[in-house]
């Protein structure tokens, strides 16, 4: 039923939005809320607060969305490069680092040497492939025409940006100038606290995703614990969320399926958009605990990237080969819903038939949500 819906859903999109894989540029596009905004009257207790009940969940928040956003100085690829160069058409781009950060240069050798020069602010992005930097320039914020990618270990044009689209201009050539919803939506998904009450505050800002950026404001959790309120404790509890819940609630930052057909964006670009891919699968039920993010992956670690490690998780939904139930039937959902063995394998299910793809100009492959029978003469389903 829920796939159903989402078909007629997809028909009604007469003229869908055009959008850079990068970000969002409309307002229609933007959620109302996101997880790690801090709601009017509201207040944060800070992590360290949390680490004195939760210090096992705390320990580990050494995570690529804990450092999603960071300053240059904080980041481990700008402070282990003395210089990075890259050059496109007439324009001619280096980062160098200096005792106060690194500064971003973009010069056009073919108009006099004329040249923008500004310390780079941000970095967006952990690094596991790669990073975009935030810079400011007349007064605005600008998102670098060109990032650092891990696997090149050098700059290229930053994802989104026209293929060997050569700029009009050396400010287009700085970067693409953000908006007021591009600012929002980068520092609120990569940091904590950028939006208070409806406002940005980006000086206010915690960068990368704390504690507080899923569980919401934990003064008031603080207060109800102390006062041993334990039917209220006024915090964000994503355990209780059904699958559907919780893939709009993860894809407030990582895109939710009516955001991803907003965009339009067909082919390999879209499979970086995990909520919306596995809403595409056939097994994605709503209702169905067994197939929502958090049945795979644990927030409170970096992502594991071992194929086996998922095997048990894709057993409480089908028989094993040898035939075993062991792990198919779960307390909440009725053992009528088990799905047959794979008759191909025993082992590293997700290898099969969660294909990793390779976006064109990324440098990385990101596994493939849309969980299927995989075949490699098919075309990429979208």
């Amino acid at each position: 039923m829920a796939q159903t819906l989402r078909i007629l859903t997809a028909a009604a999109f007469a003229a869908p939005l055009l959008l850079l894989a990068q970000s969002i540029q409309t307002n229609s596009l933007l959620p109302d809320w996101l997880p790690t905004e801090l709601p009017a009257g509201a207040s944060y207790a800070g992590s360290r607060q949390c680490v004195r009940c939760h210090s096992e969940q705390a320990a580990a928040l050494a995570t690529p969305m804990g450092d999603a956003l960071q300053t240059a100085s904080q980041s481990e690829f700008l402070r282990g490069r003395e210089k990075l160069t890259f050059a496109n058409g007439p324009y001619r781009y280096e980062i160098t680092r200096t005792p106060e950060g690194s500064l971003y240069t973009v010069t056009n050798s073919a108009d006099g040497g004329e040249t923008i020069s500004t310390p780079i602010l941000w970095s967006l992005g952990h690094g596991k492939a790669g990073q975009t930097y935030v810079l400011e320039h007349d007064g605005h914020l600008y998102e670098s025409r060109v990032s650092y990618y891990v696997r090149i270990d050098g700059l290229e044009q930053t994802l989104g940006a026209p293929p060997g689209d050569i700029p009009r201009n050396l400010d287009e050539a700085l970067g693409r100038r953000m908006t007021p919803d591009d600012i929002r939506g980068c520092f609120g998904c990569h940091s904590t606290g950028a939006v208070r009450a409806g406002q940005m505050e980006i000086t206010g800002l915690t960068p990368g995703l704390q504690c507080e950026g899923c569980h919401g404001p934990g003064t008031s959790h603080i207060e109800a614990v102390a006062k041993g309120r334990f039917d209220d404790l006024q915090i964000h509890a994503l355990k209780d969320m059904t699958a559907e819940s919780q893939s709009d609630f993860c894809g407030s930052c990582h895109r939710t399926w009516s955001q991803v057909m907003l965009m339009d964006l067909q082919g390999p670009a879209n499979v970086r958009f995990q909520p919306y891919r596995i809403a595409n699968s056939r097994c994605y039920d709503a209702d169905d605990p067994r197939i929502r993010c958090t049945a795979c992956h644990d927030p409170h670690q970096a992502v594991v990237t071992d194929a086996k490690s998922y095997d048990a998780k894709c057993l409480t939904c089908h028989a094993s080969a040898d035939g075993s139930t062991e792990h198919v039937t779960t307390a909440e959902v009725s053992a009528a819903k088990d799905a047959p063995a794979c008759p191909v394998a025993k082992e590293r299910c997700s290898s099969c038939h969660m294909p990793r793809v390779e976006i064109p100009g990324a440098y990385f492959e990101f596994a493939d949500h849309q969980i299927r029978v995989h075949r490699p003469d098919q075309p990429y389903p979208n």
